[in-house]
């Protein structure tokens, strides 16, 4: 199944809480080599050529972090990523996209290309992988949005039960960088 080409949206999940980050901030305001963790997610998935971006935020309101790009507050955002993936999806059909790539903003290693190429997959998933490990982003074509809105599922799982339920609407793209999140004051240790 090859959808048509259509626009598509760059989503930057921001949502949560980051209560396994014990730092003086917000993990996504720390700095890994002088710019904020959000400011580098940032940077890759606007360098992307994409037709439109948005932040979903909830635990924090990132307005002043996040230069015009616009936020999209989750109010359920308590309830897991699978909400924030479900309000991106939501903006992306108000506003007439076809499809939605969604990242993380606490992986701050993806590149602009990874975006670019997950982007550019002609399957109704895609999703990036590094030496041969799946990450992110993940491509949704609007042709599976029914299917992930419809789904019981982990709220924490994102897409994953999509991605697990249906095989066969998936595409693996190779991608560089490095898919490495930070969670906790070590991970930005490792970093630093």
């Amino acid at each position: 199944m090859n959808p048509p080409h259509t626009t598509t949206l760059g989503v930057l999940l921001a949502a949560g809480s980051g209560t396994r980050f014990l730092g003086s901030q917000h993990k996504l305001l720390s700095s890994i080599d002088g710019h904020t963790i959000i400011s580098r997610s940032l940077t890759a998935m606007t360098g992307s050529g994409l037709d439109g971006f948005i932040v979903v935020s909830g635990a924090v309101d990132l307005g002043a972090h996040i230069d015009d790009i616009e936020e999209v507050h989750n109010p359920d955002w308590k309830d897991g990523q699978r909400s924030s993936v479900t309000t991106a999806i939501q903006f992306a059909r108000a506003q007439g996209y076809g499809a939605v790539v969604v990242g993380l903003a606490d992986q701050p290693f993806i590149t602009s290309q990874a975006w670019t190429d997950v982007s550019s997959s002609p399957s109704p998933i895609a999703i990036a992988t590094y030496k041969g490990i799946r990450g992110n982003p993940v491509r949704l074509h609007s042709s599976v949005w029914n299917m992930f809105e419809n789904l019981e599922a982990d709220p924490d799982a994102g897409a994953r039960s999509l991605i697990h339920l249906h095989p066969e609407l998936v595409r693996e793209v190779a991608c560089e960088g490095n898919s490495a999140d930070i969670d906790t004051t070590e991970d930005l240790d490792t970093w630093t």
